[in-house]
């Protein structure tokens, strides 16, 4: 069958011509790419990337194909992918679907053939910017025109997009793949008792990766998950060990009620925060943030612990970061002495902040990254080690 006509254009003018696979029509976002070399499906379901289109540096993509069990979220938020090898015939034992299947269910566009390493050289040179992709409208004048006018990422709330409705105690039942000997392969069991104390863990929702949920519970915490517009006085009223502010989209400006509620619940509570989580507490410090030219995406970006000197690999996604110069002396006026933790070696931005005074961890990157790397995976155990 002949593959049907793909055009991605960019907002500066650019053009890519490529073919259609997954879902077919028009989408926009803005381009970014990530340099990880495996773990697509979970890519594709984090709702981190709402409003965005990816690219994939690697070559091939699809090749193991689709399995429920890796989904980081059940509804992919992302508004297309990039390829330049689309593999249609997954060989995996634990595969479920092809790529091609996963993205017309989910009504994700797809456009593979593309030149993308011309593509993420554009996007370092040129900086992240609006695209569209399109099957439908092939002048690449009319497109560089839509992708002109589609709304970015600065300013807008993307967390109200995409947190849950509603509070409610998160369960994973153990799972269990055939061996191959017919022997099980038992992976992380879920709710297991241990005699070790439990905690009660409430997540703030905005944008959660369902592998964050899975680190804790196998850490003996009772997790409850909560939407991103819960107040501090409803928050507290659950009565919680310990309170995680997630990953999530978007900018951190654009969220202000989240940082006004986490002021009034630092101090009071140990707080863990995770990439968007890290930026809400910073600002919540009085730290300010900015937009990268073009973001950490993928899964090898070297962080260094400024107070071991010890070099993590870490997994990231994120557009903003935070300007660690911005509070003076890194003396918060509310919570005390702030300390920088965590530095990114490819451009020196601030990975890692914990404050002295109270008890609060916050990190850039994701130490629950899922496919890996699991360098960081520590600072779970560091968050018990606040609760306990």
């Amino acid at each position: 069958m002949q593959k049907k006509r793909a055009i991605l254009a960019l907002s500066d003018g650019k053009i890519f011509e490529g073919t259609s696979f997954g879902a077919e029509g028009e989408a926009s976002g803005e381009i970014v790419f990530n340099t990880s070399i495996t773990g697509y499906p979970e890519i594709l379901t984090d709702p981190s990337y709402k409003g965005q289109i990816v690219t994939m540096t690697y070559p091939m993509i699809g090749n193991y194909g689709i399995c429920e069990k890796d989904y980081e979220s059940l509804q992919p938020c992302l508004g297309g992918f990039v390829v330049r090898e689309y593999s249609p015939y997954p060989s995996n034992w634990r595969s479920e679907m092809s790529l091609d299947e996963f993205l017309k269910i989910k009504g994700i566009m797809g456009i593979e053939g593309v030149d993308t390493r011309a593509l993420t050289r554009h996007i370092r040179d040129f900086g992240e910017q609006q695209a569209v992709i399109s099957t439908m409208e092939l002048n690449h004048q009319s497109l560089v025109t839509k992708a002109k006018i589609s709304p970015g990422l600065v300013g807008k709330d993307l967390v109200k997009e995409v947190t849950c409705k509603n509070a409610y105690e998160w369960k994973e039942e153990e799972f269990v793949f055939p061996g191959k000997n017919g022997d099980d392969i038992r992976y992380e069991k879920q709710n297991r008792e241990k005699e070790k104390r439990l905690f009660h863990v409430v997540v703030y929702d905005c944008g959660v990766k369902q592998n964050i949920l899975r680190k804790l519970k196998s850490r003996n915490c009772r997790v409850t998950v909560v939407p991103a517009v819960l107040d501090a006085q409803e928050l507290l009223s659950l009565n919680p060990d310990g309170v995680v502010i997630s990953n999530g989209p978007g900018d951190p400006v654009a969220v202000p009620y989240m940082m006004n509620t986490i002021r009034n619940i630092v101090g009071k509570k140990p707080v863990f925060g995770i990439c968007l989580g890290f930026q809400i507490l910073a600002l919540a410090f009085g730290y300010k943030t900015y937009k990268l030219k073009f973001g950490h995406h993928g899964g090898n970006h070297p962080v260094k612990d400024v107070r071991t000197n010890k070099v993590e690999i870490t997994s990231q996604n994120h557009c903003f970061a935070v300007d660690g110069s911005s509070l003076k002396d890194g003396q918060s006026e509310r919570f005390g002495r702030v300390e920088i933790t965590h530095i990114n070696l490819n451009d020196k931005s601030v990975e890692g902040l914990r404050c002295l005074d109270v008890p609060v961890l916050a990190v850039q990157f994701h130490p629950e990254a899922s496919c890996g790397p699991h360098d960081s995976g520590y600072l779970f155990d560091s968050f018990i080690k606040m609760m306990d």
